[in-house]
């Protein structure tokens, strides 16, 4: 099971990537847009930014690691149960998330 340790361990070997707060809770920024969230104000869990259409896919997908509360109903971010999810899918995810936020000259040098 990943930690936020973990998370952050593998956020820092990302580009421009600092850890901050959001929503006064722990996070992770790149060129200080916020790109990951842990939710530790309710049911815990780990919030990254994606596509509407990945939304749709992984909350389809029926896997348990996904979901979603009313408060993120028609925004472009995914809650993400670190107890449920495969760590290799976690950070592909999570490098996904970095690259929607980064600005466009920094997203033009990610593969």
């Amino acid at each position: 099971m990943p930690t936020w340790e973990d998370v952050v361990t593998r956020a820092l070997s990302l580009p421009e990537v600092t850890v901050s707060t959001w929503y006064r809770t722990p996070a992770l920024k790149v060129a200080g847009k916020g790109f990951a969230r842990l939710r530790t104000e309710a049911e815990g869990g780990l919030v990254l930014m994606c596509t509407p259409d990945e939304k749709a896919a992984l909350l389809a997908s029926g896997d348990p690691a996904f979901y979603t509360t009313p408060h993120y109903d028609g925004h472009a971010s995914i809650i993400v149960d670190l107890a449920h999810v495969d760590p290799p899918h976690l950070y592909e995810l999570l490098a996904e998330s970095h690259r929607l936020k980064s600005p466009p000259k920094l997203r033009a040098t990610l593969t």
